[in-house]
Order: structure tokens, then C-alpha cells, then sequence
């Protein structure tokens, strides 16, 4: 396929019938294949089946004498918290260790600061005649889906190169006392796969807010889950927040739900002194205690950094042709094309696709006529609404290599077919 451009009318009508009977013909097969979520696939779970194991029937107390099987517990063994103090950046007492999702604690947080405010809130977020989050898009739409249910304004913030456009970032922050945090997946971010630079770390920890309770929710989710041997760095929030003197001002939040298995992982948050205590102290009306038997398998089975990063690295191995294949297919069929670009992670479980304006609703719903289901148009964006209609993000953890390469072959000859059939309406208009 030639540039579009370059192309007569009467060109662009017979390369759109070529690709038509292609797509025809891939109909024909009635595929099923999915693409729609980030999930392990099944080689990636096989890899910790041994936490099935790891814990024998007099293995259930740590080292202090804590009998897992019991009541108590609330913030979790510190075997945990010390396990996961190194990708958390933070001492072991900063720790919470929580249940299997760390999208629970980041909602059960946001509830807790409706309801009864943050240490510095004025009142409960809920009494106040209106709440608005900062959504960097394309972005994680559980996240967006998280504070939309909450009743919050969702205010979008475009991406740049290397992390949320900072100049407009600080410009709302600084006016509007309404705005309340912002949302950062900041290591091979969803879907983008962009890791924040240096700049924006700083600026984000030490720009003014009007808001006296502000706060940074910083998932963390693919801090270790590399494709490469020189990972990208992210500098320390923590420590950028504590010198800039807003020590409280982020939330820091991480799971092993894709180190292992995403159903019985286990979720944690580090955050300030203040912060934790007054975690704690809400915690304990929620809970009597997290799930302490799976903490402590967990412990058993990845025993240390250097067990946590040998077991990525066979994640990585498992995973990385998968990616390298989404790349080659867009590469081959769309490079040089003007028609699409897309992302080169070099990490995490997305590769973010862009169309042209206008085009990407129908190139997923064409993929979906023909069996192969992707993240619904919109979904990286607050509300479900791309205001250009044009990215599309991509999955390649969980099929198969088979079928991840005939549904990405189904992905670029719906994007040549839509942006023809768009390129021909605009002629005809």
C-alpha cells in the first residue's frame, strides 16, 4: 500500500477492494481471539505454580512468632513490607500490605477521603460543592472508572514525550482548589509505555496546589516488568516529594498481580508517617486483618530482590517476543505510511496504537465483525471519549504467538481499510 496522499481516487477504490476481500476472507475464518485486556497468559501463571507449595503444614508462623492462620495482622507481616521495600522505595514501617488488588486500596482510599477527608482536608471531600482529579490520557480507565463512580470532574491531561503535559498540570493545580490529585502510572505507563523523566518527577512533587490536601496516586503497577536488559529509571517520588517539603502529598501503590498470579496476589501502599497512621486508622474499622497466609507464601516463594528479579526475567522471556512480533507486524504493514504511529515500550504489558483522527471506534469495531476483540475506542481517556477518536490499546501478553499474529495481521488491514474509506469521504465531501 502507497501513501495515501499519493494516491488518485480511482488508486484508493481498487487498493480499498483488495483489502476488502482480504477482510472478507478473514470473516470467513470466524475467529475468536482476544486482545482486549492485559492478562498473564497461561506459560507466565505456570511460573509460580509453586506457591501451591511453598508453605508446608507447619510453615505458617514469621519470625516473630505470628501465627498466619490467625486474626490480627492489619498493616501485614513485616517479611512482607520488607520483601517489597525495595521496589516501594520506602522503610519497612512506611508499608501497607493489603489484599490481592491494589485497585481496591487506591478505591478504598479515595472513599476514605470522600467520606472523612485527608489529614489536611478542611471537610470531607463528599461536603464540597465540587471534586476534580487530573487524568493523564491515554491512561488506565480503572483508574478513570474509579473516581467517575465517586462523582469526581475528570480533567483530562495530554502526554507528552516523557510524561503528563507539567506546564498544564501546574497551571490547574495552582488556581483550582477543586482539583484534588492527579492519576500517575509512571513506569511504562498504560498503554502509552512512557516512563516519566527526572523533570516532571520534581515538578510534579514540588509544584504549588491550591488544594492543602492533594495528592499524587502513584501506581506503580509495572515497576519491575521490563522487556530489556537496561530498564528505564524512575526517580524516587518519595524522596522528590520530601525535599520539595510535601511529604504527604503522594501515595505510592504496587502488586504482584502480574509477577504472579493475579486472583491471590498481594497489593501494597507506602506512603508518609502521617499517611500510614492515618491509613491505620481506618483500617481499623474495616478489617481485622489481610489474608497473612498469603503474604507469607509469597515471602517463601520470591524470598528477596534477587528472586523477584530472576522470576521477571523469565516473565520477560516469555512475553518479549510477543511484543517484538505486535512490532514487526505494524512496522512491515504500516511503517512509513502516515496513517498510524505507535509506542516501542520498553517494559509493562501495552504497546499504544494511534490511527488517524477520526478512525480507531471503526477499526475496532471492523476487527470485532471479524472475531478479534480489542479494547473498546475511548477506553484510555476519562468518560470513554477520545476526543480525536484515534488510539487503540494493545494486549500482547495473553494470546498465543499464533493467534496474537493473526489478530494483529486483522488489526493493520482494518486500519489501511478505515483510513481509505476515510480519505475517500473527505474527497467526496
Amino acid at each position: 500500500m502507497s501513501h495515501l496522499k499519493t494516491l488518485s481516487t480511482e488508486e484508493l477504490q481498487q487498493q480499498h477492494a483488495v483489502l476488502a476481500g482480504s477482510y472478507e476472507a478473514v470473516q470467513a475464518q470466524k475467529l475468536k481471539l482476544d486482545m482486549s485486556r492485559g492478562k498473564p497468559c497461561s506459560e507466565q501463571l505456570d511460573l509460580s505454580n509453586d506457591l501451591f507449595n511453598c508453605l508446608s503444614k507447619t510453615d505458617y508462623k514469621t519470625a516473630n512468632g505470628t501465627d498466619c492462620r490467625n486474626y490480627g495482622g492489619l498493616d501485614g507481616i513485616a517479611e512482607a513490607k520488607e520483601l517489597f521495600a525495595w521496589f516501594l522505595e520506602s522503610k519497612p514501617q512506611e508499608i501497607i500490605i493489603g489484599g490481592s488488588s491494589s485497585l481496591t486500596m487506591m478505591h478504598d482510599l479515595l472513599c476514605r477521603a470522600m467520606l472523612h477527608g485527608l489529614p489536611e482536608s478542611e471537610a470531607p471531600w463528599c461536603k464540597l460543592p465540587k471534586v476534580k482529579f487530573l487524568c493523564p490520557s491515554p491512561g488506565y480507565d480503572r483508574h478513570f472508572a474509579v473516581t467517575e463512580h465517586l462523582g469526581m470532574e475528570l480533567i483530562t491531561i495530554p502526554y507528552l514525550h516523557d510524561g503528563p503535559d507539567m506546564d498544564l498540570v501546574e497551571k490547574l493545580v495552582a488556581a483550582d482548589p477543586a482539583i484534588k490529585g492527579i492519576w500517575c502510572v509512571p513506569k511504562y505507563s498504560n498503554p502509552t509505555g512512557i516512563t516519566y523523566s527526572d523533570s516532571v518527577v520534581q515538578r510534579l512533587a514540588a509544584m504549588p496546589t491550591a488544594a492543602p490536601d492533594f495528592r499524587i496516586i502513584w501506581d506503580n503497577a509495572y515497576v519491575v516488568h521490563h522487556l530489556t536488559d537496561t530498564p528505564d529509571q524512575l526517580l524516587d517520588i518519595r524522596k522528590a516529594c520530601a525535599a520539595a517539603g510535601h511529604a504527604d502529598r503522594v501515595f505510592i501503590f504496587a502488586s504482584t498481580s502480574k509477577i504472579n498470579f493475579p486472583s491471590a496476589g498481594i497489593a501494597m501502599v507506602a506512603a508518609s508517617e502521617n499517611n500510614v497512621n492515618w491509613l491505620k486508622k481506618h483500617l481499623t474499622i474495616q478489617t481485622i486483618g489481610p489474608d497473612k497466609i498469603n503474604q507469607l507464601r509469597h515471602v517463601r516463594f520470591l524470598q528477596n530482590q534477587a528472586g523477584i528479579e530472576e522470576h521477571m526475567r523469565k516473565h520477560a522471556a516469555v512475553i518479549k517476543p510477543k511484543f517484538e512480533m505486535v512490532l514487526s507486524i505494524l512496522e512491515r504493514e504500516l511503517g512509513g505510511l502516515d496513517i498510524a504511529s505507535w509506542s516501542k515500550p520498553q517494559g509493562g504489558y501495552f504497546i499504544s496504537l494511534d490511527t488517524l483522527p477520526g478512525c480507531a471506534s471503526k477499526v475496532v469495531e471492523k476487527a470485532a465483525a471479524a472475531g478479534v476483540l480489542l479494547t473498546p475506542a475511548g477506553a484510555t481517556f476519562p468518560y470513554g471519549k477520545d476526543p480525536e477518536d484515534k488510539n487503540i490499546r494493545l494486549s500482547p501478553t495473553f494470546p498465543p504467538l499464533s493467534e496474537l499474529k493473526q489478530a494483529m495481521e486483522l488489526v493493520v488491514l482494518c486500519v489501511k481499510l478505515v483510513s481509505i474509506e476515510q480519505e475517500l469521504a473527505r474527497r467526496a465531501a
